[in-house]
């Protein structure tokens, strides 16, 4: 790949050209990234849309287990949304550019906000497996990130703040949700590890100390793509298992999709009553 600033912005529009044929009038406004076991929301998309990934020039696929791999466009909440069912992960090969590749391209297409997702371990011990916690913040201490490499001036500026990552008032528009659904609505901190292991118990121990309150797997390198071209940012992590070394038995990937079931009803309105304030 030609690393010239001009070519790779040529790349994301090629990408969004392609999604714009497919979509003809269409226009979404919200891009939904949907962790693992919360794809079901793309279900409920109202007159969907569904463009698999490799229809897209230039994107890369999903890989991981109960990702679908795909776009679906349509309506949602009354909202003109683009929900990936499945994301990508630099575990799976990908570069944190790469990983974040959908949402510059989205915004391309007129997207302002964007609406993450994630299931997680849980690290502050006051948490429960099944608790939903609003993202406040986030933690990145390795690898590289998603801005690396020449900057793309159409996108963002070179050094970017990034105090605000994840909006304040998008942060009370969550708050004010769950208070008129009466659901319980952690408030926390999100650590980025690569994985794809999950973490040691030292390293739980690590980022707790740090100040984080749930560690994972995704969801940072795509914020940050966010906040560099200017989008509006809602992060919510599930929490299905209290990461390693908090309680006495192993963690598995299964463990992770069973608990993202149990808590799929109470996740979902959340996120719908969100997208009615956004």
């Amino acid at each position: 790949m030609n690393m010239n600033g001009y070519s790779v912005y040529a790349q994301y529009q090629e990408s969004a050209e392609s999604l714009h044929a497919k979509l003809g009038t269409f226009q979404p406004r919200v891009l939904l990234i949907l962790g693992s076991g919360l794809g079901f929301l793309g279900d409920e998309v109202e007159n969907p849309i569904v463009v698999p990934y490799g229809e897209v020039p230039h994107m890369k696929h999903s890989t991981a287990p109960d990702h679908k791999g795909q776009f679906v466009f349509g309506r949602l909440a009354g909202q003109n949304v683009a929900v990936m069912q499945g994301r990508l992960h630099t575990y799976e090969g990908w570069s944190m550019a790469e990983a974040g590749y959908p949402v510059r391209v989205l915004r391309l297409l007129g997207v302002d906000t964007l609406l993450v997702t994630n299931a997680a371990g849980a690290v502050n011990t006051t948490y429960t497996p099944g608790d939903i916690m609003l993202i406040t913040d986030h933690i990145k201490l390795f690898g590289g990130g998603p801005l690396n490499g020449p900057n793309i001036e159409e996108f963002g500026p070179r050094f970017p703040d990034v105090s605000h990552v994840y909006t304040p008032a998008l942060q009370e528009a969550a708050r004010q949700s769950a208070a008129e659904l009466g659901l319980s609505l952690q408030q926390g901190v999100y650590m980025y590890f690569p994985g794809p292991q999950f973490e040691t118990p030292a390293e739980v121990r690590m980022a707790r100390v740090l100040g984080a309150d749930a560690v994972g797997m995704s969801t940072v390198p795509e914020a940050i793509v966010a906040a560099h071209c200017g989008m509006r940012v809602l992060g919510f992590t599930l929490c299905t298992n209290m990461g390693a070394g908090v309680l006495e038995q192993p963690l598995s990937g299964q463990e992770v999709l069973e608990a993202a079931e149990e808590a799929a009803p109470k996740f979902s309105a959340l996120v719908k009553a969100c997208l009615k304030r956004v």
